[in-house]
């Protein structure tokens, strides 16, 4: 098996069957708002936010919580890429111009709220939009605030948001060791959860004496990718421009440090490339392995930015043909595997360990172990995670 699935989660939709028309789901703001803000009246809050987090009408939620009756909004606090989602390095602290309010970068020189930052609130409020993989650091942002706010007797909100890619699948390798950015809990790459899943799983696991309140979807289930929602797609960081990319990156972000995977391009996570590749012998390889939902075109480009910048690389284009069969941390091993095996002298395998985090993941693609057998070595935890992981869902 690639991939496990939540016992309680209903059965994927049969191949070719067209998504249902989209619903009216609500993600925790919109929630809030309905009910007039009353959970936070009263409370002087800090909101841990960015660009998406705003309601179905694309009213931010700094705004709504501003000029909420009965709520003093005294602090923001940004994630990676800043509060305006623009920024790909480390962000400065400053002032938000349209509130007056100061903006806390936790992507700075801090990865998580100060103490004096926190010691005129009340509550922390959470609500950004996380992709559903391990590395993508806005859920460790929410572990670290979570801990902060467990450390100074401190409310903590999470407004709830959908998984993008669905609640339903989890896969890849489940991470063993100690809490770091790209790898604060013991999560597969693939983990299922909303944002306010996780925080119950931190609390849960970690043992945190924390006022933790969830503000829960409305309308979503498990099964539901984010364009059945109804709700508007708001690039959750510069280089995560669509639900294609969000599908791809849990595998192909495997390989950033590597190889070009599309940065400084118009189509990032769905290319993947290098100067010392031949396109049309990769593109041949990777699909004799035949994997199920995705097939890979020859293509070369230039990027703009990121690695190999501004040279010519030869790589493929990577088309999504049934997303309820694709499993995308595989794709990023049979890259990987593909790769080195191709271009052993060329390519950095040792790069790739940067995400992946696993040293006998990497290993055995080192030694030329089957796909089958390296899928099969990560299944013992992934079952485990199933089991861990029942006692948090909501939906």
């Amino acid at each position: 098996m690639a991939s496990v699935t939540a016992p309680a989660a209903a059965s994927r939709p049969p191949r070719d069957t067209p998504p249902p028309a989209p619903r009216r789901v609500l993600n925790g703001i919109d929630v809030l708002k309905r009910e007039g803000f009353a959970p936070l009246r009263g409370l002087r809050i800090g909101l841990i936010t960015n660009h998406t987090g705003t309601d179905r009408q694309r009213n931010p939620t700094i705004d709504l919580l501003y000029q909420a009756p009965g709520v003093k909004l005294v602090a923001l606090f940004s994630p990676e890429h800043g509060l305006r989602g623009t920024l790909d390095e480390k962000v400065a602290d400053g002032v938000d111009s349209r509130t007056g309010l100061p903006v806390y970068s936790l992507y700075g020189t801090r990865q998580k709220p100060a103490p004096e930052q926190l010691k005129n609130l009340d509550a922390l409020v959470f609500d950004i939009q996380d992709i559903g993989c391990r590395f993508y650091t806005y859920i460790s942002t929410l572990g670290l605030c979570l801990e902060a706010a467990a450390n100074a007797g401190l409310k903590f909100f999470v407004l709830d948001r959908v998984n993008p890619i669905g609640g339903v699948l989890i896969e890849g390798p489940v991470y063993r060791g100690e809490p770091q950015f790209v790898a604060f809990h013991a999560l597969p790459i693939r983990h299922g959860l909303t944002v306010g899943e996780l925080a119950r799983l931190f609390k849960q696991e970690r043992g945190w004496h924390v006022d933790l309140a969830v503000v829960p979807v409305e309308g979503w289930r498990r099964e539901d990718w984010y364009d059945t929602t109804g709700l508007p797609w708001i690039n959750p960081s510069p280089n995560m421009r669509s639900l294609t990319q969000a599908a791809l990156y849990p595998g192909v972000g495997l390989l950033e440090f590597a190889v070009s995977v599309g940065r400084g391009t118009d189509t990032p996570f769905e290319v993947v490339g290098a100067p010392y590749i031949n396109d049309v012998e990769l593109a041949e390889a990777l699909n004799q392995a035949g994997l199920p939902g995705i097939r890979f075109i020859p293509v070369q480009f230039t990027p703009t930015a990121s690695v190999f910048k501004g040279q010519r690389c030869g790589g493929v284009n990577l088309l999504v043909t049934d997303r309820h069969r694709l499993r995308p941390v595989e794709v990023g091993m049979l890259l990987i595997q593909t790769l080195y095996r191709l271009y052993p002298k060329d390519f950095a395998i040792e790069k790739v360990h940067t995400l992946l985090l696993d040293r006998d993941v990497l290993e055995a693609i080192r030694a030329g172990r089957p796909l089958a057998e390296i899928r099969q070595s990560w299944q013992p935890a992934l079952e485990e995670f199933a089991r861990r992981r029942q006692g948090v869902l909501l939906y």
